[in-house]
């Protein structure tokens, strides 16, 4: 596990267009789908990595986790039955920065990984990338009626900092949600 450390501005500029590994493996539990990686992330290598994301904190009050992890610790899901992978895999500044028809592609992309590594359930976070993703206007959070590459599909609020709509306590009731509806590992 690397150390954490904070890029310089000029490392999170140069990070337009990095991709970050997926933490994936076969037989998860859930698989999180984020929109794509920030240029934080980009920079430093790792999901969910810019200060003020809360998939960490709203992972671990769910109980998905025992602890709250750092970012710098997401190969450690899968002990956990979690994995994390994106829609689209280039980090950009804000998902505003992606075009409808690269959301469709990694819709057809993240079927293909789910079918290979066969996780019980997917969880797309982020309503609105969803739903121009899978062209399901009506999308709402929570489960989808249909799967996604033969995994059970479900929405999640995108836990970025800049989702004003969804404060922690919304973020967690939202995973926790979603955990129940999972039962007990």
């Amino acid at each position: 596990m690397a150390a954490p450390w904070r890029p310089t501005r000029e490392q999170v500029a140069a990070a337009e267009g990095r991709t970050i590994p997926d933490v994936l493996e076969p037989g998860l539990d859930v698989v999180f789908c984020g929109v794509n990686p920030s240029l934080y992330s980009g920079a430093v290598g790792h999901h969910f990595a810019r200060p003020g994301n809360r998939f960490w904190k709203a992972l671990h009050q769910a109980a998905f986790t025992d602890r709250v992890l750092s970012p710098f610790e997401d190969g450690l899901l899968p002990r956990f039955g979690v994995g994390l992978t994106n829609l689209v895999e280039r980090s950009t500044a804000g998902a505003a920065d992606l075009s409808a028809a690269e959301l469709r592609a990694g819709a057809v992309r993240l079927g293909s990984k789910m079918e290979r590594f066969r996780p019980r359930l997917v969880a797309v976070l982020g309503v609105e990338a969803y739903r121009a993703a899978f062209g399901l206007r009506t999308a709402t959070v929570g489960r989808q009626a249909e799967p996604i590459g033969g995994a059970a599909a479900w929405v999640l609020p995108n836990p970025s900092g800049r989702n004003a709509s969804y404060q922690l306590p919304d973020l967690v009731r939202c995973f926790e949600d979603l955990r129940r509806a999972m039962g007990a590992r």
